[in-house]
Parts: C-alpha cells; sequence; structure tokens
C-alpha cells in the first residue's frame, strides 16, 4: 500500500510515517519503480503497537529498539523490563506531581490568609 493510504489507515499523517521511517519504527519501504513507498499491510499493525507504546510513555528510540528486538525474535518475557522502566518514569512523574500539587495548594493558602508570596521578590 502506497504511504497515504497507509496514514489513512492508521490515523497518522503521512509525515508521521515518514518520520517512523526515519526513526526505525517502520521499516524503509521499497520504491516502486515510479518511485512511490510500497507498504506490505503488517505495516498498519506495526504502527498501531508503536502508537500504544509510545502512549504508555516509550520513547520512540525504545520503540524503534524493542520492534527490531520483537523482529528479531524476542518474547515478551525479554521485553518485559522496558514496560517496567516505563512504568517507573511515570511514577516519579508523579511523585513530581503530586509535589507540585503540594507546593500550589500551600501557596494558594497562603494567599487566602493574607501571605501571597505571588509578585514578590
Amino acid at each position: 500500500m502506497r504511504i497515504g493510504e497507509l496514514a489513512r489507515r492508521t490515523g497518522v499523517t503521512v509525515e508521521t510515517v515518514r518520520f517512523y521511517e526515519r526513526r526505525g519504527v517502520v521499516p524503509t519501504a521499497p520504491r516502486t519503480p515510479g518511485g512511490y513507498r510500497e507498504y506490505p499491510p503488517g505495516t498498519v499493525d506495526r504502527i498501531a503497537v508503536a502508537r500504544r507504546l509510545q502512549h504508555l510513555g516509550l520513547s520512540l528510540d525504545e520503540i524503534a529498539r524493542t520492534l527490531r528486538a520483537h523482529d528479531a525474535g524476542a518474547t515478551c518475557d525479554d521485553q518485559r523490563w522496558r514496560l517496567r522502566a516505563a512504568l517507573d518514569r511515570v511514577e516519579a512523574r508523579m511523585r513530581e506531581l503530586e509535589e507540585t500539587r503540594r507546593a500550589v495548594a500551600d501557596e494558594l493558602a497562603a494567599c487566602v490568609d493574607g501571605r501571597c508570596g505571588l509578585g514578590q521578590a
């Protein structure tokens, strides 16, 4: 299938497909004699997996490495550590956000009590 059809079927833009190809998430597509990229049908599923992993917090480099490992025969057991690392990052970010939430709430309470620190050096 050509790049426009692939983009339509996966819900991404043509530029996103090209970007994924440059970053190694999607293998380089062979070209037709007319110069068009011709993607195999399995690319639709590959982009769906990549988008799901991206949503779970994996970087594009991690996604590309994960997919290459899968292509080389890696199993879920071999790759489980990647999801654990992503979960660790999410939990660390949640702790940071909770600290920020508390700081904002404390500042708001101070403002309510007439001890507003906003705008003061």
